[in-house]
């Protein structure tokens, strides 16, 4: 089954409707452009002439092939029949069904219908049909013209070869195809919970300020840190897709709304669009403080563990000694230790070693940011300037597990581990979908090479034996390779 030279119908004009028959004309379709909305395909098409004019003045597009685009987008006030239909209207489930229903009164029986929505079951909106093995999701990522993801989403009647048609056009189109099972969130809306539920718990917990806590993630190659990006996408919506999220899985624990967001919610404090969410705008974040340190000193250093982490160590310093074996990574600077985390507060590593010295905790060290979290137990006057001197930006957060990176990182892979557990995406899907959906700097299972299945299974199931609850359950996809 092929799809290249289909007649296409576009049903809603919004953003995602005009955005979708932009791409599909540029790539050689005839388009017909409907909304239910009078005079609404019209005036989207006038809107898309002036954007293809920009793209030709800016020397992104010839004026030909503009002109050639925008020729091929035809407004109609009414339902035409295609070969292949996308909907992009309001998502709300009765009202998709009864567009389908429209449609396969109008459309022949070959005919696919594909589905924009980010939320609402495959499978629920296809009940009904009398086709149902036509019906394909195909969610695009705003802006569609730029953002390369398509998530082609089959459910439970979905024929394969249906599914596999729509895959190919979305790279004939120039897009990166990635194919889902129907379960809530899809893919990257599932994996990306984490992100923001994380940060979230940090701030409950008064753990850190948003400023850190944005500044710690960013400084490992995230484009916006989860605070200001939930500013971005307003906490009116965030919320609204947590909640979506946690009752679709029968409100599994891990899906948990945040109390924190709720009160930002309440408050109409709903981030760039209100003037204020975590931060005031336009201002935004504020600075966060240089540091001024010295050089530590000690009379007896020792290099513990080995990777990178380590190697770096020894790189600062040089004149200490190294030792592999120990069973963790930092540095020991006469009764201090300097540790990368591995899920235990400071406080815990040092009860373990019965208060014999100072303990310092920092973070996963990703991306070439400098700002990284740390914590201490028992005061050792300027742990950070011990970090300092690997080039980093020591950033004082309150000793919680995990800390602010390795445990977003962690509880990352881990849902996407149990994504494909689920059959609802492939690894390489996974890292796809999260690099080009929401541009994270690495995917999932990419993090997961190079931190280790050991690493990241010790680290939830230290989350999890200290918070004690269904968040922090390890994937049993992690716990089968960690064997």
């Amino acid at each position: 089954m092929t799809l290249n030279d289909s007649r296409l119908l576009i049903v809603g004009a919004g953003l995602m409707g005009a955005g979708i028959a932009q791409v599909a004309a540029q790539a050689g379709h005839e388009v017909s452009l409907f909304d239910a909305r009078a005079g609404a395909a019209a005036a989207a098409k006038a809107k898309l002439a002036q954007t293809l004019d920009g793209l030709a003045a800016k020397g992104k597009l010839t004026s030909e092939a503009a002109a050639a685009t925008l020729a091929r987008i035809t407004p109609v006030d009414t339902l035409v029949s295609a070969d292949v239909v996308i909907e992009a209207i309001v998502e709300d489930l009765d009202v998709k069904r009864a567009l389908f229903a429209e449609l396969e009164a109008l459309l022949p029986s070959d005919a696919v219908i594909a589905t924009n929505t980010s939320s609402i079951s495959v499978t629920a909106l296809a009940r009904g049909m009398q086709h149902p093995e036509r019906l394909v999701g195909m969610h695009f990522f705003n802006p569609v013209p730029l953002m390369k993801l398509v998530e082609v989403v089959s459910g439970l009647g979905t024929s394969p070869d249906v599914a596999q048609a729509v895959f190919d056009l979305a790279g004939r189109w120039g897009k990166t195809a990635v194919h889902a099972r129907s379960t809530p969130g899809f893919i990257v809306n599932r994996i990306a919970r984490p992100y923001y539920a994380e940060a979230l718990m940090l701030l409950q917990e008064r753990a850190a300020a948003p400023e850190v806590i944005d500044a710690c993630l960013r400084a490992a190659g995230f484009r916006m840190g989860p605070c200001e990006l939930m500013d971005l996408i307003g906490h009116d919506t965030n919320f609204a897709v947590t909640n979506s999220v946690f009752a679709a899985n029968f409100f599994d624990r891990r899906f948990t709304p945040s109390l924190v967001q709720q009160e930002l919610v309440d408050a109409g404090f709903l981030g760039r669009k209100s003037g204020r969410g975590f931060y005031r705008y336009p201002e935004g974040a504020p600075a966060l403080p240089q540091d001024g340190l010295s050089r530590p000193d000690a009379q007896r250093l020792i290099v513990h563990g080995h990777g990178r982490v380590a190697d770096r160590f020894a790189a600062a310093f040089p004149q200490a000694n190294r030792n592999i074996s120990s069973g963790w990574i930092g540095l020991e600077a006469d009764d201090a230790q300097i540790r990368l985390t591995d899920g235990r507060t400071a406080l815990e590593i040092a009860a373990e070693r019965q208060m014999r010295g100072p303990v310092v905790v920092f973070d996963l060290p990703l991306g070439a940011g400098t700002d990284l979290a740390y914590s201490q137990a028992i005061n050792l006057g300027s742990p950070a300037s011990w970090l300092a001197s690997l080039g980093f930006t020591p950033r004082e957060v309150a000793d919680v597990p995990g800390l602010v990176v390795a445990r977003t990182i962690a509880m990352l892979v881990n849902e996407a581990a149990d994504a494909v557990q689920q059959g609802v995406c492939d690894e390489a899907g996974a890292d796809a979908a999260m690099k080009l959906g929401v541009n994270y700097p690495a995917g999932p299972f990419e993090w997961l090479a190079s931190w280790g299945f050991d690493a990241v299974v010790t680290l939830l199931d230290r989350l999890d034996t200290h918070y004690r609850g269904e968040r922090y359950r390890v994937s049993p996809y992690l716990r089968r390779h960690a064997i």
